[in-house]
């Protein structure tokens, strides 16, 4: 059986220039309306000096990315359905401002055979190359189980 069809080093990118709506759709699916992400005013006068967007939208990036190694995965043939466990160690090291285009790279760092697990180390950076989030992320990849066929309308025969 090929439950994990990933190697250690492995990795996949994702890169999204941050927009006003994205930011506000973002705060609206939440329901974080702060002055940090919404209010230009607010923010002109901090040590910032614009809004920024949410550190969870970053975190919703590094999902992005995770989605496209368990897609890559399943291409290759997998016996598994992949699913996070969540993330590690998330810092928000520097803001993300609109208008920044921001680089997601996801690594595989670690595989654990017997519980069926992977490690990611994850990192945002924005265009001037400055690293902005890290995390690590936990993949759990669990069997696939068999599905007795339906019975034939009517019943047994």
């Amino acid at each position: 059986m090929n439950y994990m069809n990933v190697k250690i080093g492995e990795s996949v990118r994702f890169s999204k220039t941050v927009s006003e709506s994205d930011v506000y759709l973002f705060a609206g699916i939440t329901g974080d309306l702060g002055g940090n992400h919404v209010d230009e005013e607010f923010m002109r006068t901090s040590h910032y000096g614009h809004r920024i967007a949410h550190g969870a939208l970053m975190i919703g990036f590094m999902s992005t990315t995770s989605s496209l190694l368990i897609e890559r995965s399943l291409e290759r043939g997998i016996d598994s359905t992949p699913v996070s466990l969540g993330y590690d160690r998330i810092r928000m090291l520097k803001p993300v401002f609109f208008g920044d285009t921001v680089t997601v790279c996801y690594t595989v760092a670690e595989i654990d055979e017997d519980r069926l697990r992977t490690r990611a180390k994850v990192e945002v950076k924005n265009q001037h190359g400055d690293v902005v989030t890290v995390g690590e992320h936990i993949l759990k990849w669990v069997p696939r189980v068999e599905i007795a066929a339906p019975e034939p309308a009517g019943g047994p025969r």
